[in-house]
């Protein structure tokens, strides 16, 4: 046998073992194994298919194609705190404050001050552009996900986020088991581990003196409810979801329907703002396309849409999802 006939040989067995192998390791993670190998294929193309937008093969935000979208989606519109953005209209403050109804709040500026004297102070993502593809998973408290077997694509995105006490010991095979931020207010509070960054949704001036006390002191211990007084997590991890940001939540995707956008859509739209790509776990890990807020029905492509109906402050957000293979 000729020696370069023997290398050919020798180099198609050794590329069939490769196959082979790792065919045979993500069938226990992945329920189709070519959908790990298609994903990503996918996001290496992505930047040299990109429109420009960011730096994906598509984006969240392809303004173009969707004059509803486009319509509400405002990139300017900071989603985090900072004390460069603290300062609120008077509209924005009095209809945060209506709420939960605080009877005495105290110095909204005063408050401010002293939080970020504990926390850091930054304009975070803030980085959109063509150099960009930061995907996002956004996973709910709902039983969807059993039994999808869904966990190694949200545990692959850049960012996940999750909200509450939603569980993941018992079901990592389904939900993952990353999780880079964590969504709560202070009624909802469950300790984090030292990775996790706290997404603190604050619906009260009381709540910023919350997150300061409990990374502090833990003096407060009440809000309408008993909270925990102290919590663990790591304060230079700790982020503030703007007041700001949630009223333009309301007023622009819920058109000011309802009393409050529920956690899960004020955690959609975070999403939204700060990645390119999006998996929701609110019924199952999907590229969720934001159509209508209204009772409209939106537009679904054929064998890949799906339409869900998600209560978001009192009214039906109709949303067109489509699977990301």
């Amino acid at each position: 046998m000729s020696l370069s006939k023997w290398r050919k040989i020798r180099a198609i067995t050794v590329f069939s073992c490769i196959v082979t192998f790792t065919t045979f390791l993500f069938s226990y993670t992945l329920r189709d194994p070519s959908l790990y190998f298609f994903k990503y294929a996918i996001r290496k193309s992505d930047s040299f298919f990109s429109k420009g937008q960011c730096g994906c093969r598509q984006c969240m935000t392809e303004l173009e194609d969707d004059p509803w979208f486009t319509e509400r989606f405002n990139l300017s519109v900071q989603p985090l705190m900072s004390r460069r953005n603290s300062l609120l209209t008077d509209d924005t403050y009095r209809w945060w404050q209506w709420l939960q109804a605080e009877q005495e709040p105290a110095n909204f500026s005063e408050v401010v001050e002293k939080l970020f004297q504990v926390i850091p102070d930054a304009d975070l993502y803030m980085d959109a552009g063509p150099e960009r593809c930061r995907t996002c998973a956004v996973v709910g408290n709902s039983g969807n996900l059993k039994g999808s077997r869904y966990g190694a694509l949200i545990d692959s995105s850049d960012v996940v986020i999750r909200m509450n006490m939603a569980p993941t010991s018992g079901y990592e095979e389904d939900v993952g088991s990353r999780t880079t931020h964590h969504v709560m207010y202070p009624e909802s509070a469950i300790d984090l581990d030292n990775t996790t960054s706290l997404l603190l949704i604050p619906f009260k001036t009381l709540d910023l003196q919350w997150i300061t006390s409990a990374l502090t002191t833990g003096s407060i211990k009440h809000t309408y409810i008993p909270v925990q007084s102290r919590i663990k997590a790591n304060k230079n991890r700790v982020l503030i979801y703007s007041p700001t940001f949630f009223k333009y939540v309301y007023d622009a995707w819920l058109e000011s329907h309802g009393r409050y956008p529920s956690t899960g859509f004020l955690s959609l739209l975070f999403s939204i703002h700060i990645c390119d790509k999006n998996l929701s776990g609110k019924s199952g890990p999907m590229i969720m396309r934001m159509r209508a807020v209204s009772s409209s029905l939106p537009h679904c492509s054929p064998g890949r849409g799906k339409r869900l109906q998600i209560a978001a402050g009192g009214s039906v957000c109709h949303l067109c999802i489509e699977l990301p293979f």
